[in-house]
């Protein structure tokens, strides 16, 4: 038998000491910090790759506030690139490929696609592209013969206003607000459509001047792939609809499979980052940065849902296992993602203290607005389910996913679960969490004297305390209102 001598300390067995410091306020602080090598996020927050937590909703929500969601995986491949595409759709300067329907097409097909997607308007196209018009709400409000030719309906192509490629977000601004109008077709000389501005889409640019994008102005989003022959064809299809990072993402990633998958995708996208997990030791971590990982997720059974430690008796502590892996990962420039354990914004300062660039929050943004599934009332209460991905219901349906048929009852029993399934409270929009989390961390930060996360690694000093000093650290000897 083998027995390491070191104590694993997780959030609750420690604080932070307090530093001198020269921040005059936690607004004067710097929470930029790497998702991966190659994407960098205005706030340190992910939101989990969990089937009650994160779809396009919420992943458009998260990079809104300055992080970014990984949309999850339990799902066919066609919808989950759907998701991707909604995300990338969200908002930017020029929409590349607007939605779009045919000359001959009817009414009732411009409405079912206008409510389908979930738009005010679409673009009438004719062979090679070529803009023949455009059909928005407005033009089929009163109609009533649904029958009726989209031509017949439509504005016009010699009615519209548009611009050409190239055009600058200041010129398009002006053409907008010049003409009244509130969509801007881009066109090519020879009459074919090459992309769509529309003011709500500048309006959405001024409100979000922290958001994660890329180049063109769109919303970043990842999009999680298991270790399964299928998942290449599934990081294919996410990639293809606009996925900026894949997320290798399996219970135990420091295996064969996982390793395997991470070298398999590279070597296939070269150009998209691809992150790792999950791991909890610096071996895991330094055998999934020789596999090509640009980030790497660190954490086994420290989720709200989870209970692999109690089913299989392995994990480590959340707070060491995020300090050996840093130890692993910061001299070789790759970020890691501490994913499982996190309930407040003081557990956020300590992961990030301890090492990592940037977390991931799973439970708390379950009962948000925006994560999938419906509201229902229990005992009075307004409240959402959430799931461990090893829980025995998320086997179930990722089984009849993968097998496209129900799974028999009676083979129910052979599910060996490591999750469990749960009633969070509705809290809301999930940018309220975010800020709540990224406000106690501006504070902690503030509180070690670090202006940025990198010095925030090199200041923290933790200090161990016991039962009393957690109760000492709540409130206490009073009736809370």
């Amino acid at each position: 038998m083998k027995l390491r001598s070191e104590t694993a300390l997780t959030f609750d067995d420690v604080l932070l000491v307090p530093q001198y410091s020269k921040i005059k306020s936690r607004h004067g602080v710097n929470t930029r910090a790497k998702f991966s090598r190659n994407i960098e996020l205005a706030v340190p927050v992910v939101s989990s790759n969990m089937d009650t937590v994160t779809e396009s909703g919420m992943a458009i929500a998260m990079a809104r506030t300055g992080g970014i969601g990984v949309i999850h995986r339990f799902m066919t491949i066609d919808r989950m690139a759907a998701e991707v595409a909604k995300v990338k759709r969200a908002e930017s300067f020029m929409v590349d490929h607007p939605y779009s329907i045919s000359l001959n097409s009817t009414v009732a097909d411009a409405r079912s696609a206008l409510a389908e997607h979930n738009i005010g308007g679409l673009m009438v196209l004719g062979a090679d592209d070529q803009l023949l018009g455009m059909i928005t709400n407005r033009d089929l409000m009163f109609e009533s013969n649904s029958d009726r030719p989209v031509h017949e309906v439509m504005t016009t192509r010699d009615k519209l206003v548009t611009v050409g490629a190239g055009t600058s977000l200041e010129d398009a601004r002006s053409m907008l607000h010049l003409h009244r109008i509130e969509k801007l077709p881009v066109v090519h000389p020879d009459g074919r459509l090459l992309g769509l501005i529309t003011a709500q889409d500048l309006v959405k640019m001024d409100m979000t001047t922290n958001a994660t994008k890329d180049k063109h102005g769109r919303l970043l989003v990842a999009a999680a792939v298991g270790v399964k022959d299928e998942d290449i064809s599934r990081a294919d299809a996410c990639v293809k609809a606009g996925a900026d990072a894949l997320v290798v993402d399996i219970a135990h990633g420091h295996s064969d499979l996982a390793l395997n998958m991470v070298r398999q995708l590279k070597s296939m996208f070269p150009t998209i980052d691809v992150i790792g997990g999950n791991v909890a030791t610096g071996a895991g971590v330094n055998d999934m940065i020789s596999a090509g990982a640009d980030g790497v997720k660190v954490g086994v059974g420290a989720g709200s849902i989870c209970i692999t430690r109690i089913v299989t008796g392995f994990g480590v502590p959340q707070l060491f296992a995020i300090a050996e892996c840093a130890d692993a990962a910061h001299g070789q420039g790759v970020p890691i993602i501490a994913d499982g354990g996190i309930r407040t914004g003081g557990d956020l300062t300590k992961s990030l203290a301890a090492g990592a660039s940037t977390a991931m929050i799973g439970g708390l943004l379950a009962g948000t607005d925006e994560s999938p599934g419906a509201t229902v009332v229990r005992d009075g209460r307004r409240v959402k389910v959430v799931r461990g991905m090893a829980s025995l219901t998320a086997n179930i349906d990722r089984q009849e996913v993968d097998l496209k048929r129900e799974v028999d009852p009676a083979d129910w029993e052979k599910v060996v679960a490591e999750g469990v399934e749960a009633m969070v409270p509705v809290r809301g929009p999930a940018q309220d969490i975010v800020y709540q989390l990224v406000g106690g961390l501006r504070s902690g930060m503030s509180y070690a004297g670090a202006a940025s996360i990198s010095e925030l690694w090199q200041k923290a000093e933790f200090i161990r305390i016991t039962s009393a000093g957690k109760s000492e650290s709540n409130s206490h000897d009073v009736d809370r209102l």
